[in-house]
């Protein structure tokens, strides 16, 4: 089964099939103009209603709850990782931490044929650094996804606390 038809079989499962649609032209609105800026979109989608509609109907299907990462986005992560790799055998992480525009991105990604693919990041409500326990709730949601893997945790200075690193001792 190809990656397109895990997501398609996912996303299928999960969304009514006029938001499916909504969900397949966003996707193709950022691929070609490479923005994600919500006004941007909204004056592209096509829709034949008011641009403020637009505006409002994007952003009502961004915030379902059908679209939280672990419910959507776990799961496609979940059948590439089986597929890609066996059971039990080991898996690098990297967790990192990026300023982009005002916001302030926390990510964990698993390295896969040369590329980070993102498995979960959280929003920051602060600049710089992150704390102990903002990096254990970005965590622990991956380490229970990937539990039947080893895993081998890759982070830059900002995550060398000992106390992270005991904590993931104690995770295993």
């Amino acid at each position: 089964m190809s990656f397109l038809a895990v997501y398609e079989s996912h996303f299928t499962k999960h969304l009514t099939q006029t938001q499916f649609e909504a969900f397949r032209i966003l996707l193709w609105l950022l691929t070609v103009h490479k923005q994600v800026r919500i006004e941007r979109l909204a004056a592209c989608f096509p829709l034949p209603i008011l641009y403020q509609s637009r505006r409002k109907h994007i952003q009502r299907f961004l915030v379902l709850s059908a679209l939280a990462i672990p419910r959507f986005w776990f799961p496609v992560i979940k059948a590439i990782i089986c597929k890609e790799f066996k059971t039990g055998s080991c898996l690098i992480i990297t967790i990192d931490r990026t300023q982009w525009k005002d916001k302030n991105v926390f990510m964990v990604a698993v390295i896969w044929k040369k590329l980070a693919l993102p498995i979960y990041w959280t929003l920051l409500g602060k600049r710089g650094a992150s704390r102990l326990s903002e990096q254990q709730a970005l965590i622990q949601p991956v380490l229970c996804l990937l539990k039947n893997y080893e895993l081998v945790i890759l982070g830059d200075r900002e995550f060398h606390s000992v106390k992270l690193a005991y904590w993931l001792k104690q995770k295993k």
